[in-house]
């Protein structure tokens, strides 16, 4: 929750101004649906699955949105070509990064 909160207000710095959380792919997909993302931030361990499954969901069916994974477990994203990644700690420069690359 708390680097939930950070990435929020990170977010908010960056000009970002509408935010769902989820903790599981099927809340995710919920959240999706009622509001179509401009950018997804994903961790990859999350309660009741993985955030590429939530990215795999919301992207099956809304078609390609910018992903940002923010983990401490950038390792399990070696088979997503391309994928941006802010390491955690996140450092706020890295995620305007990631952030503009993935746009």
């Amino acid at each position: 929750m708390l680097i939930a909160l950070e990435i929020e207000q990170l977010l908010r710095d960056l000009g970002y101004d509408s935010f769902d959380w989820a903790d599981s792919p099927p809340v995710a997909l919920t959240c999706a649906r009622r509001h179509r993302p401009d950018l997804i931030t994903a961790d990859l361990r999350i309660i009741g699955g993985t955030g590429l499954e939530a990215v795999s969901a919301i992207t099956a069916e809304l078609g390609d949105v910018p992903v940002v994974y923010v983990t401490a477990n950038a390792d399990l994203l070696k088979g997503e070509p391309g994928a941006k990644v802010v390491s955690k700690p996140i450092q706020p420069r890295r995620l305007a990064e990631a952030c503009r690359a993935a746009a």
